[in-house]
């Protein structure tokens, strides 16, 4: 049974909430690295790529899709993510209920950093994590989300306290169940951080040939234990995750920047248009053109 303090406490969470996220659709506060988001309408299962965040939900809820596994997160849980994941998304919402949404970026430097502040013996390592969790919204991480967002309302407060709060947001997931696989890329796990290293690697430089055989070598490891460690991280394997990665950049070109598809595709680094188009349609149901034209059509800045 929830206690009547945590009750206020979320509450209280979706009251600031709906506060600082007034306008629909995605915003960065003045506190860097934060953002809050409001929408008034439910989305269908969708592709997306999330990146690592700490998300927190004061209102409405979404359900996330990786590797056949369901990650719920609403008032009562929120989701964590340590690396870059492809996945699928639809999110529950209406005028009279809009979503509202907080996302705290994450930073490597800053979860190792805190590790090492709080100096205690490194648990003994046990399975490779994945790199996306979903778990209870408890009173402590729910309590430094209300400070933040109370921080967020003031740029003064914003630019002088700002990172504190952000560091006990990121601290109270640290020390609770949530914290698995930060604390394993903190600890510099020896197989969750090298695949870590290599997703950076590949959100960085996706529209260059890459080969299995590379990525492995740039995580020091096998092929064949590179591809095992990969897909207990990510639910996919890594020609799969590097296809997604490119088709979600193609799709985003076009979308916002205005690139048709022949010019998308390369610059993602397809070399057979046919191939993209192919590929595109299978991921997203729909020609480049035609779901360039539905992004456009909708909210601008509204959640993906």
């Amino acid at each position: 049974m929830r206690s009547q303090r945590s009750d206020d406490n979320r509450k209280e969470l979706t009251r600031l909430l709906g506060e600082v996220a007034a306008a629909e659709g995605t915003q960065q506060t003045a506190i860097p690295g934060v953002s809050v988001t409001r929408q008034s309408y439910p989305s269908e299962r969708h592709s997306i790529l999330y990146k690592p965040a700490i998300v927190i939900v004061g209102q409405g809820s979404k359900r996330g899709y990786v590797g056949g596994d369901v990650y719920r997160y609403d008032a009562h849980n929120c989701l964590v993510l340590a690396v870059p994941l492809p996945a699928e998304c639809e999110v529950d919402a209406s005028s009279e209920e809009p979503l509202l949404v907080a996302a705290v970026a994450l930073e490597p430097a800053m979860v190792s950093e805190m590790l090492l502040e709080i100096d205690e013996p490194t648990p003994p390592s046990g399975p490779v994590p994945r790199g996306i969790s979903s778990v209870p919204l408890d009173d402590e991480l729910c309590e430094a989300a209300v400070r933040l967002l109370k921080c967020a309302r003031s740029p003064r407060d914003s630019r002088v306290l700002g990172r504190q709060v952000v560091r006990e947001v990121v601290y109270r997931v640290l020390c609770g169940e949530q914290g698995g696989a930060l604390r394993a890329l903190a600890n510099r796990d020896e197989h969750f951080t090298p695949i870590a290293r290599v997703l950076r690697d590949i959100h960085a430089d996706y529209a260059r040939p890459l080969s299995v055989e590379e990525l492995a070598k740039r995580a020091a490891m096998s092929p064949s234990m590179f591809h095992h460690y990969f897909k207990l991280v990510t639910a996919s394997s890594p020609l799969q995750y590097l296809k997604r990665v490119r088709l979600d950049q193609a799709r985003a070109l076009m979308a916002h920047e205005g690139c048709n598809a022949s010019t998308a595709a390369t610059r993602v680094g397809y070399e057979s248009a046919s191939q993209f188009s192919r590929e595109f349609r299978r991921l997203f149901g729909a020609s480049p053109v035609e779901e360039a034209a539905r992004l456009r059509a909708r909210v601008e800045g509204a959640p993906t």
